[in-house]
């Protein structure tokens, strides 16, 4: 008899000491949820995140967890996903940890489009570090433990993710659990590199992108806030790709790329953007080694029977001979 997997499935005894009201909490709970929707044996499933309060994440999570270097998680997720492409990989890191430090992994993970989803913790500030501006703060804004306002300009994951490559590019929001583990289910479903940027309160250290103001109670119209959030589905907006044409993928990246900049008084979270038709880095690999997905690394024997290694690395060091 098959066993259905529930959400308490994939959740761990470990305690949870986020702050009281963090984001962090609904991004665990729609990760949780999304596995448990798609059925995903927890031994399948490998979560590896960086440093900061998201890093905690697969503490939470019934499933291989590994929590890795400040702004190194995509080159572990992608050495495990490449070892073992039977696995179903999720990389989990902050703004700061992801865009900052780990800016470089972030574009270069994009241009080979390996298999894995990678969701970004987004709140514009250092949390764990007592709140110091990320690089997804705007220029001019001060939040509550800086001394002044913050000099540097805020980068846009979106539109980075677009022009690095990613295949699958979305946004969500901490507080819509519903919605963000739909957009969790389909980056995991999807064959390629999924990004998803999830807009999250810190209710310690950010208090001005609060959960007060992503609703909109800031600004009241008869008598009903006018919340900022809005999904991209509803208003009709399309970014998948439809074809393998060069130009229409161009115009589906561009459309992106713009809507991703609209801000402030409405904040758009849904599909950016969604390409089927670039294969995907271990496909790619197949063309030179056929055996790949049925005699991939994780598989191959290392040792015999009684301990010994039967591996060579004499060929290797031959390379190396002047």
């Amino acid at each position: 008899m098959t066993v259905r997997l529930s959400v308490v499935s994939y959740r761990t005894p470990v305690h949870n000491d986020w702050c009281p009201g963090c984001g962090d909490f609904g991004i665990l709970s729609s990760v949780q949820m999304a596995l448990a929707d798609l059925q995903i044996p927890p031994h399948q499933v490998a979560v590896f995140s960086g440093i900061g309060c998201s890093g905690k994440t697969p503490h939470y999570i019934n499933a291989f967890g590994i929590h890795t270097l400040h702004g190194r998680v995509l080159p572990f997720a992608l050495g495990a996903k490449l070892a073992n492409p039977s696995l179903t990989v999720l990389a989990v890191g902050g703004d700061g940890d992801g865009l900052g430090i780990g800016a470089g992994h972030f574009v270069n993970t994009g241009r080979r489009n390996v298999d894995i989803t990678y969701i970004v913790f987004d709140n514009g500030v250092y949390g764990l570090t007592k709140g110091q501006a990320s690089p997804t703060l705007a220029r001019g804004l001060k939040t509550k433990s800086l001394p002044k306002p913050n000099i540097n300009d805020a980068i846009n994951p979106i539109a980075i993710a677009v022009a690095a490559g990613y295949t699958f590019i979305a946004r969500g929001y901490a507080y819509d659990t519903k919605h963000l583990k739909e957009l969790i289910k389909m980056g995991i479903q999807h064959r390629g590199s999924a990004f998803i940027n999830v807009l999250q309160p810190c209710p310690t250290y950010n208090d001005i992108t609060t959960k007060e103001w992503y609703a909109g109670e800031d600004r009241v119209v008869e008598g009903k806030p006018l919340p900022r959030i809005y999904k991209l589905e509803d208003e009709g907006y399309d970014g998948e790709v439809k074809s393998a044409d060069f130009d229409e993928m161009n115009a589906k990246k561009i459309q992106a790329i713009t809507k991703s900049f609209e801000w402030g008084d409405r904040i758009p979270v849904g599909v950016f953007y969604r390409n089927n038709f670039i294969p995907s880095y271990e496909d790619r690999i197949t063309e030179n080694i056929k055996d790949y997905y049925s005699n991939p690394p994780a598989k191959q024997a290392i040792a015999s029977a009684d301990g010994r290694t039967i591996v060579s690395i004499d060929d290797i060091l031959k390379e190396f001979l002047v």
